[in-house]
């Protein structure tokens, strides 16, 4: 993957994408979960309904503003815990929003 930003946030509305990538001719969109431990859950527990409402809608700005197809993007989130050793998993089109615009 080759990022291509990081923290963006629309001009306008709400929402955030944690990074930004091309792989091959997709555009994805990579949610970063990270926490101290997992004694309270996993991180990417916290990815709820709301959340992904919010990115989704950040991801059409996005997409529109770069000339990307809908159907070219998709989802991904990456898990950190901070233990030892540390433990970071990568999961792929973890969730796939309605793909008409």
């Amino acid at each position: 993957m080759t990022v291509v930003a990081r923290n963006w946030r629309p001009s306008v509305g709400q929402g955030e994408i944690d990074l930004v990538a091309w792989e091959g001719d997709r555009l994805v969109f990579v949610e970063v979960k990270a926490r101290g431990s997992d004694r309270f859950g996993a991180p990417e527990r916290n990815v709820d309904d709301r959340k992904r409402e919010a990115v989704t809608r950040a991801a059409r700005n996005y997409a529109r503003r770069a000339g990307v197809q809908w159907e070219r993007v998709r989802f991904d989130l990456v898990s950190v815990v901070f233990s030892h050793p540390p433990s970071i998993s990568h999961s792929e089109d973890v969730f796939r929003p309605d793909r008409t615009l």
